[in-house]
């Protein structure tokens, strides 16, 4: 039987199909395989203008999704779409997010807490012992360092993470089975072991400049946070920023000499907004990630019951206030609130303010009817 997903691989070969076209066409025709398999008229009747249906014509004409398929499936490179309940949930809730998304390693549910790291690749010994010390107290307190694998603060905070036993995230601007820069090789294998090395670029894609700064919207996406350790004012690490900022997360700067070229666009970020970084534990309480490895521990050890699964059927994705909760189960309101701060623990609820509290989608498969 052939696994839909090919089908999205398919469409993400196609230049010029992004996660706008990609969506209308799943509205015209119901699936990825349906539009793959449409004829010319049917897609330019779906929206696509003819210079583009001539290119998907072309690439049908010319790829095999079951070769592509098989060469994913040798190179260890899984693939996760919108429809895949392991596409991580920060990543899905973005403006337009990949349909696709490629992936060595392994995505975890506690990588759910992550922080990107981010500066430039002209990293000084200032920005160097910042990087390690931030990358090694955030993987120490259990949360994965999310970053984009390139030269200077990106690679240290990756291999600081490591150091330190913890998760470590890389976005690439080529595919997951290319690795650039060529000396990250080594660093780039370790992460597979502790992390993963993601892209929405197709497998194959080479280091091309323009692909770089698109895969930044991906790295704070993943993120509750970034933080840019040093950057000039033409750095990308400020494109990440830009990104976060327009995605609701938290931008950090971390200051610095006001007459080194380094610290320019962190010290402009300052001005514009951002945080001021003086220690890394300002991270972990400003999103209070000094709860991480409670809620593993809780999550682990914390036994499902009926009252659990009862609340948890009551919720859904919109808010629900805890006094329609107790309403709609008919259990004591003490009962409730405390059961709703264990699943909290545990992950499976969240409150977004006021007592309201909704399900967290990553646990609905152990609690449905």
């Amino acid at each position: 039987m052939d696994d839909p997903r090919r089908y999205w691989v398919g469409w993400n070969l196609v230049k010029d199909v992004g996660a706008v076209r990609f969506r209308a066409l799943l509205a015209a025709f119901g699936d990825a395989r349906s539009a793959w398999e449409a004829p010319a008229e049917a897609l330019e009747q779906a929206g696509l203008g003819p210079k583009l249906v001539t290119k998907v014509v072309k690439m049908r004409s010319q790829v095999s999704l079951d070769l592509v398929w098989e060469k994913l499936q040798a190179g260890g490179i899984q693939v996760l779409t919108w429809d895949d309940e392991s596409y991580p949930r920060r990543l899905k809730e973005i403006d337009q997010p990949p349909p696709v998304l490629y992936l060595r390693g392994s995505l975890l549910p506690e990588d759910e807490w992550a922080v990107a790291i981010v500066g430039t690749r002209r990293v000084t010994s200032y920005g160097r012992q910042v990087t390690e010390e931030l990358a090694t107290v955030l993987a120490r307190n259990g949360v994965t360092v999310v970053s984009g694998l390139a030269r200077g603060v990106d690679s240290i905070a990756h291999l600081a993470a490591l150091n330190a036993g913890g998760r470590t995230i890389a976005v690439l601007g080529t595919g997951v089975d290319q690795v650039y820069p060529p000396e990250n090789q080594r660093l780039a294998e370790k992460m597979l072991q502790q992390g993963a090395l993601a892209s929405d670029y197709a497998a194959g894609t080479p280091p091309v400049g323009a692909n770089f700064p698109p895969r930044n919207r991906l790295i704070s996406g993943l993120s509750l946070a970034v933080v840019v350790v040093e950057a000039g004012l033409t750095s990308g690490a400020l494109i990440t920023a830009s990104f976060a900022a327009e995605q609701g997360r938290e931008v950090f700067a971390v200051p610095g000499n006001i007459t080194a070229p380094q610290s320019q666009g962190t010290n402009r970020l300052i001005l514009d907004g951002a945080t001021p970084l003086l220690s890394p534990q300002q991270v972990l309480e400003a999103l209070n990630l000094t709860m991480v490895t409670e809620h593993r521990a809780a999550r682990q050890v914390l036994p499902t019951d009926p009252v659990e699964k009862q609340l948890f059927q009551a919720l859904g994705s919109e808010p629900l206030h805890v006094d329609e909760i107790r309403l709609r189960t008919d259990m004591p309101i003490e009962q409730v609130s405390a059961t709703l701060a264990l699943m909290e623990l545990k992950g499976m609820v969240r409150q977004v303010g006021g007592m309201n509290y909704i399900a967290v989608r990553e646990q609905a498969e152990d609690y449905s009817v």
